[in-house]
């Protein structure tokens, strides 16, 4: 969904080598969304961690493994922040339809303030550039659009249930509007320098929601 890094939760005090390592995702996860995985070497990498190449193995057994654990902290991250709007849409409402339209309400505003630094979407780095990374990777990254979905799907079927649409609808599609819209918007905003897209698109969004539910 929102293919954005995170605030991180990691512990107040680390070891150096907890430091080091998140220090090389960071690094890793930055050069991968501005220029490719194959176009990222592991030298660029431990030049600009300030270790040795050695430092970097005792990580990562290879670059498809730097590229499993990025996906993974990042999919960790996305569902905290995912699940952190969902529990606040759904205290500040307990009708389905008007919680799911207050989300996605969360949702732009916080894109809206991160878009500006947002270097690109992981996701779609790794979908497009597929045949750079290994099974593993795309098959994690796969499951995660999954797991989106199914979190998207099981929300607007309830809503459904109270809100029978007003037309024959495809709530498979509806669901995978978050992401979708999402990730569109951050390439026309990135394309235009307008980081104003994001929020709006996912606002456009919002109104389908409203006016194919017609709540």
């Amino acid at each position: 969904m929102a293919s954005q890094p995170l605030e991180k939760t990691t512990p107040t005090v680390q070891s150096k080598g907890a430091r080091t390592r998140e220090r090389l995702l960071d690094i890793a996860y930055d050069a991968i969304i501005r220029k490719g995985f194959s176009a990222t070497s592991i030298e660029e990498l431990v030049a600009e961690a300030g270790i040795t190449k050695s430092g970097f193995f005792y990580h990562f057994r290879d670059k498809n493994d730097l590229a499993r654990q990025i996906l993974e902290r990042f999919h960790a991250e996305n569902e905290v922040f995912q699940q952190t709007l969902i529990a606040r849409a759904r205290e500040l409402s307990s009708d389905p339809l008007h919680a799911y339209l207050v989300f996605i309400k969360l949702y732009a505003e916080a894109m809206s303030d991160m878009v500006t630094n947002h270097p690109g979407c992981l996701v779609a780095t790794i979908t497009f550039q597929d045949q750079a990374f290994d099974r593993e990777v795309t098959r994690m990254n796969t499951e995660g659009v999954l797991a989106w979905r199914k979190t998207f799907l099981a929300w607007l079927e309830e809503i459904a249930e109270t809100y029978p649409p007003r037309l024959p609808t495809d709530l498979v599609g509806l669901a995978d509007g978050v992401f979708g819209t999402t990730s569109q918007a951050l390439i026309v905003s990135k394309a235009l320098g307008d980081p104003n897209v994001v929020a709006r698109d996912l606002l456009l969004y919002r109104d389908q929601i409203r006016l194919t539910f017609g709540g």
